[in-house]
């Protein structure tokens, strides 16, 4: 039996992602049939749809469009007509559809590419996330210049909580490890020092939740690692090397919410490198 061929054209004023999907959806049920997708993004003029439409008439292919501006929809569908081409208008029912419920006027002002803008920054964030992963705890000390944050502190001073959150907000983590006695990575000095903040904790708090957490393991909570006086040495190590660094704004975690401290580093940070403030508490 001979393998049944075909072309689509996806026209969209956006990444054209929206298309895509629900094409792939669609062509489950064609799993018999040689598929090839072409998809055109961005599309905001009628000279761009003419020329998709040339080569949609010389490969035979059928044209799916997402396009929210009506005026250009309404272009799409009579110049497939004209050259004899079948055409899917995906979103242009569900847009009127939803203005006769919202009691919207039909074509009024509707953003163009805002599906774009959500898929950017939601990979931005997964890039963000994928980063701060690989670069918890000091298990990666290279690339530091592409953090946006660098968090420092002794162990269990919230760094790998704190940078998960920030990640999901779109910001890429790395928390270094403060270990007693042991010098700070080279690498740490050599990257734009604003980016980098100290955390600090109350001894007792720290002590109750290292031992609180060995329990939880099934782990001796009596050796040293949650030992008060160890970890006021460990705290004294951090306060020094702290002082040595000046330049790094140094936040006390004890029984503070995981958000207000995110929220007041991220202030602090944006404030430092000039940037955005990209988190909406």
């Amino acid at each position: 039996m001979t393998q049944k061929q075909g072309t689509i054209f996806i026209i969209a004023d956006g990444t054209g992602e929206t298309a895509a999907t629900m094409i792939r959806a669609a062509l489950v049920q064609y799993q018999d049939t040689d598929i090839n997708i072409v998809r055109s993004k961005n599309i905001r003029t009628e000279a761009q749809v003419e020329s998709i439409i040339a080569d949609a008439v010389e490969a035979h292919g059928i044209i799916i469009h997402t396009v929210v501006s009506p005026q250009l929809r309404q272009l799409i569908q009579e110049h497939a007509a004209a050259k004899g081409l079948p055409s899917v208008d995906l979103i242009g029912p569900l847009l009127q559809s939803l203005d006769q419920y919202f009691g919207v006027a039909a074509g009024g002002n509707k953003s163009v590419g805002i599906l774009r803008m959500v898929d950017e920054r939601y990979f931005k964030r997964v890039e963000a996330i994928e980063y701060t992963v690989k670069h918890d705890d000091g298990k990666c000390l290279t690339d530091l210049d592409d953090a946006d944050i660098i968090l420092v502190g002794v162990s269990r001073t919230s760094k790998t909580p704190l940078s998960i959150f920030l990640s999901h907000k779109g910001w890429k983590v790395a928390n270094v490890p403060l270990v007693l006695n042991s010098p700070l990575p080279e690498s740490l000095f050599k990257v734009d020092q604003r980016k980098i903040v100290g955390l600090l904790i109350d001894s007792d708090s720290l002590s109750k939740i290292r031992r609180n957490r060995l329990e939880k393991f099934g782990q001796d909570p009596g050796g040293e690692y949650a030992r008060l006086g160890y970890i006021e040495k460990e705290i004294q190590y951090a306060q020094e090397l702290f002082k040595q660094n000046r330049r790094w704004p140094v936040f006390n975690v004890t029984e503070r919410a995981l958000e207000e401290t995110a929220a007041e580093i991220v202030r602090i940070i944006a404030s430092r490198m000039g940037l955005p403030d990209k988190m909406s508490f």
